[in-house]
């Protein structure tokens, strides 16, 4: 084993796709690497051939871990109910991949509602706060969650031990949506009776036949039941309340005569025995319970209700009409009798209050017919009923739950919440997109062996391979693994040209192998530093080391002879692109003795994009729109934006060093003195931070 301290769990092995052999589970008994786990594969390959559209000066590139232990973690309580697409509502907990959401996207200038898929739900565990708003909404989030607010995104708390300013909610701030989401109905005897009652007395469905027959001195009166709808969600449901009641119906045959016609879903019961028991069923209630009323303005809005933008139900009945505005009013719906009230006419009961009370109406009777609710592309808005009246820790850590979404938001008990990104290369390895992650890192052992047998193939022609590119080889975990030294070793031996880009100046550890390879080849390393700028640093990289450090690693890898430069990566426009900020990190690195200096302006690739420009909105919401016009044709800012960003890298003492050059020593080439450097053109990011 590599590591002292070890402890290995009752899962010793599992099997990770694209391994051959199991992967050993390990674990370390260290503060940072809690809750982490380190799986050890055998990689078949080391060497990674990077793609042909890619605007990296290099074409091959060595990654021996997989997976980050920087990422962020955003959850919510399980119980936390989340708008589907139907508009009812699911606790977070039991949502699985495939579900369809609700979740936003701008529209123009507005923020508007659309549907979404899950691509991705995990658990974790972590500090619970309580967020509470004015009009009593509730949620359990950790402190790293992040809701809408009118002042763009916010975490639930600050940052923790004072390292960062970063937004966070207050009482001043007031969450994009409806509110609070009402709970769903029982579904009990009384609501299945109050359903039948709105759905059979609301469309008169329930009618009395005289029938002629040889005998008696008067035609018999019968009772027949017939209930017919476009909508098979609501006939079917009550098909099933009227059997749970001992009424049998059967579906009839019905034809509009129209070709372009919905088709009509029809039931109904020709008994007089059935009939009447439907009768009795619908009779109205002395004493009404609130589950009865809630299942009448399901039943009544299925028979007679009209949705979309504006909730309405119609009637001709002033009884029925009395019964809905009575109903309303004891859930608290403010409506309006419309229509002009003579005999015989249609008269309409309209709900007030706008898409919240709609949304309240549907979540709290639960009719069948879904449709009726119409809110895909309506703008998101807030009122001062979701204002923050507080945020306080539970004092515990809970288990919480997150999900990915195609939109990268969805609506948690009426607000608009962020979620967390999958990360491609975790979920093809069967590990979910958020927790796992950061948590579950893949480390390749074998890496020096495998390349040391890549590097020595006779089809391997001796191109450069830049390390550093994809994640970091000098992360933390590196100090216990030391995969690295074998890496360079095998360089070394193969005399093969390589360089190195790391944010840690743990790399230091290996100087006297990067000196024996500059001995044989080249070799040139590069400290990533975006800023020297405090604040900025804990936003756009809080678990990297200090800038600071990372100067004086540039200063004594050259000073062991080990060309070094530095790379401003990436420059960000708005964020650490002013020229007194750029100048400041360009005579830190000359003075530091760095040989080159570039800038590698930001670049927006893939699911990068959705993710900075989610931190933008949190941290800088006065540049979103900045971004999106850079980047609005692709992943790369515009050419004038790059060139402008290139020049304020430029310094009169420093150079960026030429273009990865086969300087592999011969004999015949061991008297020849070093050329000088060639001039290469700015490079683009490889990776986002």
């Amino acid at each position: 084993m590599r590591w002292d301290n070890l402890t290995i769990g009752e899962d010793e092995a599992t099997r990770l796709p694209g391994y051959g052999d199991p992967a050993v589970v390990r674990r370390f008994d260290a503060p940072e690497a809690l809750d982490e786990r380190f799986y050890e594969v055998h990689a078949k390959s080391a060497l990674n051939r990077v793609p042909e559209a890619s605007r990296m000066p290099f074409r091959w590139t060595i990654n021996p871990y997989r997976g980050c232990t920087h990422a962020c973690v955003y959850c919510l309580a399980g119980e936390t109910p989340i708008l589907m697409a139907d508009r009812s509502h699911k606790p977070l907990a039991e949502l699985r991949v495939g579900d369809e959401i609700y979740g936003t996207a701008r529209r123009g200038k507005f923020r508007s509602y659309i549907r979404t898929r899950v691509l991705a739900h995990w658990a974790t565990v972590r500090p619970a706060h309580r967020v509470v708003l004015e009009d009593g909404t509730q949620m359990v989030a950790s402190g790293d969650h992040r809701f809408l607010t009118d002042g763009g995104w916010m975490y639930v708390t600050a940052a923790e031990h004072g390292q960062a300013s970063r937004p966070h909610l207050t009482t001043a701030s007031s969450l994009l949506g409806t509110g609070r989401f009402a709970a769903a109905p029982e579904h009990s005897d009384d609501y299945e009776r109050g359903y039948l009652c709105g759905m059979v007395r609301g469309g008169d469905n329930l009618a009395s036949q005289a029938y002629d027959l040889p005998v008696g001195p008067s035609p018999p009166v019968v009772p027949r039941f017939r209930l017919a709808l476009a909508d098979g969600e609501a006939v079917e449901r009550a098909q099933r309340y009227l059997l749970a009641h001992g009424v049998h119906t059967t579906p009839l045959a019905f034809d509009s005569g129209l070709r372009s016609a919905r088709p009509i879903h029809v039931i109904g019961a020709q008994a007089r025995s059935q009939s009447e028991r439907i009768g009795e069923l619908v009779v109205w209630p002395l004493v009404p319970s609130n589950e009865w009323r809630k299942g009448f303005l399901a039943g009544i809005f299925d028979a007679e209700g009209t949705g979309g933008r504006v909730l309405r139900i119609s009637n001709a009945d002033e009884t029925i009409l009395r019964w809905i505005e009575a109903c309303m009013g004891t859930f608290g719906f403010r409506t309006v009798l419309e229509g002009r009230g003579h005999a015989n006419d249609v008269r309409v009961v309209r709900l007030r209050g706008g898409l919240r009370e709609r949304l309240r109406f549907f979540h709290l009777v639960d009719p069948a017919i879904r449709r009726k609710l119409d809110i895909d592309d309506m703008a998101v808005k807030h009122s001062a009923r979701t204002a923050v009246a507080s945020v306080e820790p539970l004092g515990m850590s809970l288990h919480l739950y997150d999900i990915t979404t195609g939109t990268g938001d969805f609506i948690a008990n009426g607000v608009v919440s962020h979620n967390c990104f999958a990360r491609p290369t975790h979920t093809y390895l069967d590990f979910d997109a958020g927790r796992d992650f950061e948590r579950e890192i893949v480390v390749k052992v074998n890496a020096p062996e495998v390349v040391r047998a890549e590097l020595a193939r006779r089809s391997w022609n001796g191109e450069h391979v830049a390390m550093g590119t994809n994640t970091d080889p000098y992360q933390w975990v590196e100090s216990r693994y030391r995969l690295m030294p074998g890496i360079w070793e095998a360089f070394r031996d193969a005399r093969n040209p390589c360089s190195i880009l790391t944010k840690s100046p743990l790399l230091l550890r290996d100087l006297d192998l990067m000196r024996e390879i500059a001995a044989v080849t080249d070799i040139h390393a590069n400290l990533s530093i975006p800023t020297l700028d405090a604040k900025a640093w804990r936003a756009t990289e809080p678990h990297t080391p200090h800038p600071k450090a990372r100067l004086e690693a540039v200063a004594e890898l050259n000073r062991a002879g080990i060309a070094t430069g530095v790379l401003v990566a990436p420059l960000m426009p708005g964020i650490n692109d002013a020229p007194e900020q750029v100048e400041a990190l360009l005579e830190a690195a000359a003075e530091a003795g760095a040989t080159g200096i570039g800038g590698i302006a930001l670049h927006l690739r893939g699911e990068v994009r959705q993710i900075y420009l989610d931190w933008l909105r949190a941290y800088r919401p006065d540049l979103v729109a900045l971004y999106e016009r850079l980047y609005a044709r692709g992943a790369y800012a515009p050419p004038e934006e790059r060139r402008r960003l290139a020049k304020l890298v430029r310094h009169e003492d420093l150079a960026w060093p030429g273009r990865f050059r086969d300087r592999r020593r011969t004999p015949e080439r061991e008297a020849e003195p070093d050329s000088p450097p060639d001039a290469t053109p700015a490079l683009e990011q490889g990776s986002l931070f």
